[in-house]
């Protein structure tokens, strides 16, 4: 077998792998409650669910109001975080904690626990947009985090290989090799960059109990998913209903995403792959982005055609301007070049814009960069913290500014960025220069100087990621596909 059947083997494996199967866990029971038998639960849960992918899974719920899964839940929280409508804080919550959670785990047993409304934020989207985001109780924030600990070992084994975004031990890197050694590798010279048009909020509520009730028997649980989902937000001090959608911010959240888009999207993607594709075809779904692959245009027109009306069933619908149709792949520069149409167009996809090229030997390759308009807004943010920073000792200034760079370099440090990173880090910079040479009308600061503050704080660019084919040789070896 060559180099480039082994690669391609890999970016078929990858796109469907599943986790790795291990010898059978002990089935005895620890009596005494312990962190230990945490773990263990959660495998017997595991084991059940693989057994039998069409069971229908109860007597759950008592693992989810488990008072040691509820302190694991604590701990994993974010303590910094905003609180919710109530005001409870990490630190105060914790000053009782043990009382507090015997309170929560008694209410969760009996029924009586209440989910309170999440509170209404917006942050701005890179487009210039707004996305809300919901704040839930830090309470809420426990009970969600215990109850998906006990799916998430139900449905890890269930979620296809394709679906990246939101789950535990899945990155957006993962997702973006996918995509790199799928198109490389395989016989795609047609992409579909597609966007779900307000996917978290369009979720209907109906449908996904219904999605849930597939695999989850205990009545309780679902009970409890759906009292989160109806709970409502509060916005400028007015409570408003939610009919549909889930607020993003909240642990349940994500995995109400993933079920939702397991049932709509992704069964139905792989059914169509292998019933109507007439050749290859690759997808990867990060969240509510993913990307499609195809070898012949007509195989990627029919699965547009047929995957809005399959969103309509289910109130979902492809944003109009942000999903289009090009031709991508090793074959797409000579035959629009024959047409006379010039370079093939790019996609955005997790913040890297994807691009036809070469290696120096002539080679096909996808060649990533960070998205220009997101390298822009970062700056501005960069520049405008700065301004506020103005007055800070050089030693504060530079060492927020190096963690910044780090952060930059440790998601966009992929190869063959690095004339982009090497931008970002030189505008730092002069951005810092500007900053320091404001403090005073004699100010001191020459480039010099600079250069050897920027030496001593300013990491330099570095290129943190593998190229794609060798991740996934390690990341899928000895993985069988989900077929």
């Amino acid at each position: 077998m060559n180099n480039d059947e082994a690669h391609a083997e890999t970016a078929e494996v990858v796109e469907g792998r599943e986790l790795a199967k291990g010898k059978a866990v002990e089935q005895n029971r620890v009596r005494t409650q312990c962190r230990s038998a945490l773990p263990r639960a959660l495998d017997r849960i595991r084991a059940a669910a693989r057994k039998d992918r069409t069971r229908q899974l109860t007597a759950l719920w008592h693992h989810g109001y488990d008072i040691d899964r509820l302190r694991e839940a604590y701990h994993g929280l974010n303590r910094d975080a905003t609180p919710g409508v109530d005001g409870q804080t990490w630190a105060a919550y914790g000053d009782n904690l043990e009382a507090n959670l015997r309170d929560l785990s008694d209410r969760l047993k009996r029924g009586t626990y209440h989910a309170s409304p999440v509170e209404r934020v917006y942050i701005p989207k890179p487009d210039g947009r707004q996305r809300p985001i919901g704040i839930p109780t830090l309470e809420d924030k426990i009970a969600q985090r215990a109850t998906v600990a006990v799916l998430n070992a139900i449905y890890e084994g269930d979620f296809l290989g394709f679906s990246y975004g939101l789950r535990p031990g899945r990155s957006p890197h993962d997702a973006l090799d996918a995509v790199t050694v799928g198109i490389e590798k395989r016989s795609i010279n047609w992409v579909l960059d597609a966007d779900i048009r307000g996917f978290f909020e369009a979720i209907d509520h109906g449908w996904l109990v219904k999605f849930v009730e597939h695999r989850i028997g205990d009545r309780r649980v679902v009970r409890h998913i759906w009292k989160w989902l109806q709970a409502g937000v509060l916005e400028d001090g007015t409570w408003r209903a939610q009919e549909e959608g889930t607020p993003q911010g909240g642990s349940v959240s994500p995995l109400a995403a993933n079920i939702y888009l397991h049932y709509v999207l992704d069964l139905w993607a792989e059914r169509w792959r292998r019933r109507n594709a007439r050749g290859d075809m690759i997808i990867v779904r990060y969240g509510d982005d993913f990307v499609a692959g195809f070898e012949h245009r007509g195989d990627a027109e029919r699965f547009w055609t047929e995957l809005r009306a399959r969103f309509q069933q289910f109130n979902l619908e492809l944003h109009p301007e942000k999903t289009r149709l090009i031709e991508f792949g090793r074959f797409a520069a000579d035959r629009r070049q024959r047409r006379g149409q010039g370079k093939p167009e790019t996609f955005d996809f997790l913040g890297l814009t994807h691009i036809c090229s070469q290696t120096r030997k002539g080679k096909f390759t996808v060649r990533r960069k960070t998205i220009a308009k997101r390298l822009r807004t970062k700056l501005q943010e960069v520049k405008a913290a700065l301004r506020r920073r103005l007055h800070e000792p050089i030693p504060q200034q530079g060492a927020w500014l190096g963690s910044v760079l780090r952060g930059h370099y440790r998601y966009y440090g992929v190869p063959r960025n690095s004339s982009l990173l090497a931008v970002f880090h030189d505008r730092v910079m002069r951005y810092w220069c500007q900053t320091l040479r404001r403090r005073s009308q004699r100010h001191r600061i020459t480039w010099q100087r600079l250069y050897a503050l920027a030496e001593q704080w300013l990491p330099p660019p570095q290129i943190v990621h593998p190229y794609p084919a060798q991740r996934l040789c390690v990341t899928t070896r000895g993985r069988s596909p989900v077929r």
